[in-house]
């Protein structure tokens, strides 16, 4: 049964690998999301007319094929991954752990620790730190999460130093934020500490004592955490 907890190693996917993850993610998109082909053909199509266009309005059509080409391929492939993303964050959402595998996918200097406060009735608080500091992230119903928050903030508190400590509940009410935008919106938190201080706050953090996970009923998403 696959686990939202972060993978420790990062293992360098063979070519063959990547090509199999593009051809999984290309036909899953494909049937979720009816814009992705119109997008992806008619899009580096048009920045193909437009870049062959202006090497010949200059009267060197054949010197613009090769960046008209590449800038064409570089269109489809930044489409076919924002489009391949939002298609399987929108597979795994309401899942438990949803929030988890969002997060895990976090680059640069953000650590993220599934489940550091939880329910048995599979509500969860996972935390993040980065440079806005801590962020706090609860997924499941909002008065178990909200109880959650309070708590994990408040023993935090002691160890958090000039860190700031934010705190995200992810849901479609008003007051919280949609698994889609969830990574947007840690990207938009005011800063409270610098990339290099991120590591000593999480070793820091982690000596904190933990609960143990629960094994949860049902599949939860699969993530591979990157560093």
């Amino acid at each position: 049964m696959p686990s939202m907890t972060s993978n420790p190693a990062d293992e360098k996917p063979t070519f063959r690998e990547r090509l199999s993850t593009m051809r999984t993610g290309f036909v899953v998109t494909r049937r979720s999301d009816p814009r992705f082909l119109p997008l992806i053909i008619g899009v580096p199509i048009v920045v193909l007319v437009i870049v062959e266009g202006a090497f010949i309005a200059l009267g060197q059509p054949w010197i613009g094929l090769l960046p008209a080409a590449l800038l064409a391929l570089l269109t489809a492939l930044v489409i076919f991954g924002r489009r391949a993303s939002a298609a399987q964050v929108q597979s795994i959402e309401g899942q438990p752990g949803a929030a988890a595998a969002v997060l895990n996918t976090l680059r640069g200097a953000w650590i993220t620790t599934p489940a550091v406060a939880f329910t048995r009735k599979q509500d969860f608080v996972h935390r993040v730190v980065g440079p806005p500091g801590i962020v706090l992230v609860g997924e499941g119903a909002p008065a178990r999460v909200g109880q959650l928050l309070k708590q994990e903030r408040r023993k935090l508190s002691k160890v958090a130093g000039e860190a700031a400590i934010h705190e995200v509940s992810v849901g479609s009410r008003d007051d919280q934020v949609s698994l889609p935008k969830l990574q947007g919106h840690l990207m938009k938190l005011p800063r409270s500490i610098k990339p290099k201080q991120v590591g000593p706050l999480n070793t820091r953090l982690s000596a904190v004592r933990q609960p143990e996970m629960p094994i949860p009923k049902g599949p939860l998403p699969y993530s591979k955490k990157r560093r």
